[in-house]
């Protein structure tokens, strides 16, 4: 299997790509964990074309797709924008904000190219950090990849799921 993740800006096929991985990875992450009116709510208010070309076109954020044999199958979006843990606001950092792989493609070559490369873009930065929903399947994926997981409890944001912080050191001396 040919497996490639790359940046991708705001052609019609980056925004088509996004659009498809964006809804369909959203519904698959929380159909069993959110009320159907819940879910819509979110995929409408996140992940419509206008909003996606906005986020797309934002310098806070860069948007990664991974691709299985030239198929779209993950994404991952990295930002400097929004809240950030309190304790960190010292530090430069950057947030996964999204990461996501269709179910039916979570080979672990697919999710390591999708995490290097988030890694890759990031060391210009001191800590790369993730507020992710507690029992996502990802979080020990992350963890095994140097991501330590903060004490606590935290709330996820916009969502009514409780959730952890992930944090990788890019740099030795920071925290």
């Amino acid at each position: 299997m040919r497996i490639i993740t790359k940046f991708t800006v705001g052609t019609e096929q980056g925004i088509n790509d996004l659009m498809q991985l964006t809804n369909t990875i959203a519904t698959e992450k929380y159909v069993h964990l959110l009320s159907p009116e819940t879910l819509e709510n979110y995929l409408s208010k996140h992940f419509n074309e206008d909003e996606l070309i906005r986020e797309i076109n934002s310098l806070s954020n860069q948007w990664l797709v991974v691709y299985a044999n030239d198929k779209a199958v993950g994404y991952a979006r990295l930002t400097t924008k929004g809240e950030r843990p309190t304790y960190l606001s010292q530090q430069r950092l950057i947030r996964i904000a999204d990461f996501g792989i269709l179910q039916d493609h979570k080979e672990q070559a697919i999710k390591e190219s999708l995490l290097d490369k988030c890694v890759s873009v990031s060391k210009s930065y001191d800590l790369i950090w993730i507020n992710e929903y507690l029992e996502n399947p990802f979080v020990s994926f992350f963890e095994q990849n140097g991501f330590c997981r903060e004490n606590g409890v935290y709330q996820m944001e916009e969502l009514p799921l409780a959730s952890t912080y992930l944090i990788k050191r890019i740099h030795q001396n920071t925290i």
